[in-house]
């Protein structure tokens, strides 16, 4: 059964929260809230967060400036994953991916699905990997923001959940970048 063991110790993370919004300041951002509220809840640590207006190089500008930033392990951005001409949140990030999360899409349709029925449709949800960091894309909605979190990330960012998890394949994001052969090596 899946779950949380126990007998392991929680590592806290580092989560940067990205809110993509041209109307949306701090005050008034209760999608970023609801995701900074509940990664503190959970015993990680909101590293950064920011709002930056539906404009592809402004997102990837951010989203670049904390993946190379070795205190953040892992990026949730909240909007512009909709289908209107300014929503490009997929746009700015997944060709920055190294590995996309296939099932992350799958499994938040899901969750969705049962949350909202058919309207789960209207989701550009997506995942993946860059520089050695995840990078989660969900709906600008707090439902939506709250249900990827509750039902997925939560788990999924805990060391402790079994059968497995992301914390714990962390070391190994980069090594593609760090193996002996790449560095003059003869093994």
């Amino acid at each position: 059964m899946p779950g949380i063991d126990q007998s392991r110790d929680f590592i806290p993370l580092n989560i940067a929260v990205l809110t993509v919004s041209d109307t949306r300041e701090l005050a008034d951002d209760r999608s970023g809230t609801t995701l900074a509220e509940r990664i503190a809840a959970a015993g990680h640590k909101l590293a950064a967060r920011a709002i930056v207006t539906d404009d592809v190089e402004n997102i990837r500008a951010q989203v670049k400036g904390w993946i190379a930033d070795p205190g953040i392990d892992v990026v949730i951005s909240t909007g512009g994953t909709g289908f209107t001409g300014r929503d490009v949140t997929p746009e700015a990030l997944e060709p920055m991916f190294e590995k996309r999360m296939e099932g992350f899409a799958t499994l938040f349709l899901m969750v969705s699905h049962a949350k909202i029925g058919t309207s789960a449709i209207q989701t550009r949800a997506t995942a993946g990997v860059a520089g050695a960091t995840y990078i989660f894309c969900l709906p600008g909605s707090p439902g939506a923001c709250k249900d990827a979190w509750d039902d997925i990330l939560v788990h999924q960012l805990d060391y402790r959940y079994r059968p497995c998890n992301f914390v714990e394949i962390m070391p190994r994001l980069d090594e593609h970048l760090r193996r002996p052969k790449a560095q003059g090596a003869t093994v």
